[in-house]
C-alpha cells in the first residue's frame, strides 16, 4: 500500500481520436477523487494519497474523440518517461479491418512503458491496440464480444477468453485486459485495491455505486460526516458513543453524560445532529456491524452482540432496514477479499 508521505502513483490514460468521452473521463474522475469524496462525504480521514492521473495523447493539441467529446491532454507521450500505470480505453473502430499498423508509434510507447515496470491495461476494444503492439502475444486476455473474430483472424495466436470481464497479470506480465466498455469500472476498482487495498476500492464502489445497482442506493451508503454544531455538551455525548456504542440502554447512558434532562438532551441533540438519539445510536451501529462484515467471518449472531444487539432478528431486522439488504448479502457484496 502506498503512504501519504510518498509520491502517488501516476496513471495515463491515453486518449485517441477514437477513445470514447465516457471510459476517459469516467476513469479520470473516479481515479483522480474517491478518495477525496470518500472523507468529505463521510468525515473519515484517509491515509492514501490517491492517483496522478493524466490524460494524454501524442501531442498536447487539443482534439475531439467519438461522438465530437473534447479532449486537452494533459501530456504528450514524449512527456511520458515512467508510469505506473497506462490505460488504453476502448476504441471505436471497424472489427472487419487490420489495424495492425494504425498505431505504430503508440505501440512503440507502450512497451517502453511497460519495460520501464507499468502495467498496461486495455478497456474493450482497446485490447486491439494491445495486440498489435505484441503485448498480447501469447497471453490469455479479453476483449468486447464484437472483437471476438477479430482476434481469431488477425491474432489467432492470442489466448482469447471472451466470457470474461477481467484478466489479471500472469506472474510478471503487468497486462491487464478488460470486457465491455462498462468494464472501466471493474479496472478502475482492480487499479485501487492493486494499489490501496481491498478496503479503498469499497469505499470507491460505494461514492459512485459502481456495480450492480439493482437492490438500490441503500446498500452503497454511508453514515454521513458528523453535523458541525456548537454544542459542547451534546459532543460530548457524541465522542462517548462512539466508543461505547456497544452498551446497554445507549440514549438512558447518554442522557446521563449529559447531566440534562431526558427531554432536553433529546431536542438538543435532534438541533446539534439532525438525527434523534436513538436515530443515531443505530446509524452507528449499523455502520460499525458494516465494517466488522467486510473485515472479519464472524457470525452475524456475533456481530449483533458486539455492535449492542441482543436479539439477532432485531438486528438483522434493523440492518435491512437502514442498509436496504441482509448483513448476508451485504457480507456477500462488499467482503474484504
Amino acid at each position: 500500500m502506498t503512504s501519504s508521505n510518498k509520491k502517488p502513483p501516476t496513471i495515463c490514460i491515453l486518449a485517441l481520436p477514437e477513445s470514447s468521452g465516457v471510459v476517459l473521463y469516467g476513469l479520470l474522475e473516479v481515479l483522480s477523487t474517491y478518495s477525496d469524496i470518500w472523507t468529505q462525504l463521510t468525515g473519515e480521514n484517509s491515509d492514501q494519497a490517491g492517483f496522478d492521473v493524466k490524460v494524454v495523447a501524442s501531442t498536447k493539441e487539443p482534439f475531439t474523440c467519438v461522438a465530437g467529446v473534447p479532449v486537452a491532454p494533459h501530456a504528450a507521450l514524449a512527456d511520458i518517461e515512467q508510469a505506473d500505470v497506462v490505460v488504453v480505453t476502448d476504441l471505436a473502430i471497424d472489427p472487419e479491418i487490420d489495424h495492425g499498423q494504425r498505431w505504430g508509434d503508440l505501440g512503440t510507447w507502450l512497451n517502453k512503458m511497460h519495460d520501464a515496470g507499468a502495467y498496461i491495461c486495455s478497456v474493450c476494444s482497446g485490447s486491439t491496440l494491445l495486440a498489435s503492439s505484441g503485448l498480447l502475444a501469447d497471453k490469455v486476455a479479453t476483449t468486447h464480444w464484437g472483437f471476438v473474430d477479430y482476434f481469431q483472424r488477425f491474432y489467432p495466436e492470442i489466448k482469447l477468453e471472451p466470457n470474461r470481464i477481467l484478466i489479471q497479470p500472469c506472474g510478471e506480465d503487468r497486462v491487464v485486459t478488460t470486457g465491455g466498455m462498462a468494464a472501466w469500472e471493474e479496472l478502475a476498482l482492480y487499479l485501487i485495491a492493486l494499489f490501496y487495498g481491498e478496503a479503498a476500492a469499497i469505499h470507491a464502489t460505494k461514492v459512485f455505486l459502481l456495480g450492480d445497482r439493482s437492490e438500490g442506493q441503500l446498500l452503497f451508503a454511508a453514515m454521513g460526516k458528523p453535523k458541525r454544531h456548537e454544542d459542547a455538551v451534546i459532543d460530548k455525548t457524541q465522542q462517548w458513543i462512539a466508543d461505547h456504542y456497544d452498551q446497554p440502554n445507549p440514549v438512558g447512558q447518554m442522557v446521563a453524560q449529559s447531566g440534562l434532562t431526558e427531554r432536553t438532551f433529546k431536542r438538543r441533540f435532534k438541533i446539534a445532529t439532525g438525527y434523534t438519539p436513538i436515530d443515531y445510536v443505530q446509524a452507528l451501529r449499523v455502520e460499525e456491524a458494516k465494517q466488522m462484515l467486510e473485515a472479519t467471518t464472524d457470525a452475524i449472531d456475533v456481530i449483533a452482540a458486539q455492535a449492542g444487539y441482543e436479539d439477532p432478528t432485531s438486528f438483522r431486522r434493523l440492518f435491512k432496514r437502514l442498509a436496504g439488504v441482509t448483513p448476508g448479502r451485504y457480507r456477500q457484496r462488499f467482503q474484504l477479499k
